[in-house]
C-alpha cells in the first residue's frame, strides 16, 4: 500500500460536523465525479473513499448510491468502485454548490462551503482525497501535489493552500495544473490540517531520522576532510624539513627552527595543536599553536628558495 493511500484511508475515518461533511465531499465531487442531468458518478480504486462517499451521501441526503465493482484491466489487479447517485431535482449539486440556482456549473465553491477555518481544512481534505498524492518520506525527495483541470480553481486551492503559509506553488501540466509542495516541514504542515494524525507522526520520525543521517554524514565528511587537511599539511612540511636536510642540513637553521623540525620529523601524522601540546610538554614551557605556525613558513621559505636555486642551476647545466 502506497504512502497516499494510507494517508487517505486515515482522513476518511474522521467524524466531523455536518458543515465540514459538506464541504469535503463539494471538493470531492468538483474534482472526481462525472455530471450529467441524470447521474453522479464517481470512479475510485480505493475502497476507503468508496466507503466514504457512500457515507457522506447517506448520512446528510439519505440517499443510498448504488455500487458497482468491477475488476481494473490496466495491468493491475485491483478493483474499479464505481458509485452512481441520483439527485433530487439538482438540489444536492447545489448544496454543494456544484451548480447555481440557474442550472450553471460553479466553478469555484460559494463562501458558504468555506465559511470558517474547520470547514476550509475539509475543503482541502477533499481536494486530497480527490486528486491529491504524497510520496512515501523514506524516498530520496518530499513531493505533495494536487492535479486540478481548471486554471481559476488552481489558483484558488493554490490561495486556499497558501492561507496556512504552506508555500505550494503551480506548474502547468498537460492534462491540467499541478499544485505541489516540496518542503518537507510544510508538507507535514498539509497533513495536520487535514488532520491525517498517524501520518503526520510517520513523516515526522521519518524526516528527523533523514535530517539526523544527514547531519551526522556532514560531520563525518568535515572531520574526514579535516583529517586529510592535516595529514596533507603535515606532508608539505615534511617535505620542506627534508629538502632542507637533504641541500643544507639542519644545524644551519636557528635553534627554534631545528627543534620545530625535528619534531616534525618525529611526529609526522600530528596536527598543529597536537605537536604545540607535545612540545610544551617536553620544553617545559607554552609553545603555542600559531608560533608553531610561524616556524614552519619560515622552513617553507627557506625550502622554496632551495628548490628554486636548484632549478637554476639545473637549466644553467642543460
Amino acid at each position: 500500500m502506497s504512502f497516499s493511500t494510507e494517508v487517505k484511508k486515515e482522513i476518511t475515518k474522521i467524524e466531523t460536523t455536518k458543515t465540514e461533511y459538506i464541504a469535503e465531499l463539494s471538493a470531492f465531487i468538483r474534482n472526481n465525479a462525472y455530471i450529467d442531468d441524470e447521474l453522479i458518478r464517481i470512479y475510485t480504486e480505493n475502497s476507503s473513499i468508496a466507503r466514504r462517499v457512500f457515507t457522506l451521501f447517506k448520512e446528510i441526503y439519505q440517499i443510498q448510491c448504488k455500487i458497482t465493482v468491477r475488476r481494473n484491466f490496466n495491468f493491475k489487479k485491483n478493483y474499479i468502485y464505481l458509485l452512481e447517485i441520483i439527485p433530487r431535482n439538482n438540489d444536492i449539486l447545489q448544496d454543494l454548490a456544484i451548480i447555481n440556482e440557474e442550472k450553471y456549473f460553479v466553478n469555484i465553491p460559494r463562501n458558504y462551503i468555506i465559511n470558517d477555518d474547520e470547514e476550509k481544512k475539509a475543503y482541502l481534505r477533499g481536494c486530497f482525497l480527490s486528486c491529491g498524492s504524497i510520496n512515501n518520506p523514506k524516498t530520496s525527495r518530499y513531493h505533495l501535489e494536487l492535479l486540478i483541470d481548471d486554471n481559476e480553481y488552481s489558483v484558488f486551492i493554490n490561495n486556499l493552500l497558501n492561507e496556512y503559509n504552506l508555500n505550494s506553488k503551480i506548474i502547468k501540466r498537460v492534462r491540467g495544473f499541478m499544485i505541489y509542495i516540496k518542503e518537507a516541514e510544510k508538507i507535514g504542515d498539509f497533513l495536520r490540517i487535514i488532520q491525517a494524525h498517524n501520518a503526520v507522526l510517520f513523516f515526522e520520525d521519518v524526516r528527523i531520522y533523514r535530517s539526523h543521517k544527514n547531519n551526522t554524514n556532514r560531520l563525518n565528511n568535515c572531520e574526514q576532510a579535516n583529517v586529510e587537511k592535516v595529514i596533507n599539511t603535515a606532508l608539505r612540511q615534511t617535505d620542506d624539513i627534508q629538502c632542507i636536510s637533504d641541500e643544507i642540513g639542519l644545524d644551519v637553521l636557528d635553534e627554534k627552527l631545528k627543534e620545530v623540525a625535528i619534531y616534525r620529523l618525529k611526529h609526522p601524522e600530528a596536527s598543529l595543536l597536537e605537536l604545540s601540546e607535545i612540545m610544551s610538554i617536553d620544553f617545559s614551557k607554552a609553545i603555542t599553536k600559531s608560533g608553531l605556525n610561524h616556524r614552519f613558513r619560515k622552513l617553507k621559505k627557506m625550502a622554496d628558495s632551495i628548490r628554486k636555486n636548484k632549478k637554476k642551476i639545473l637549466e644553467i647545466k642543460k
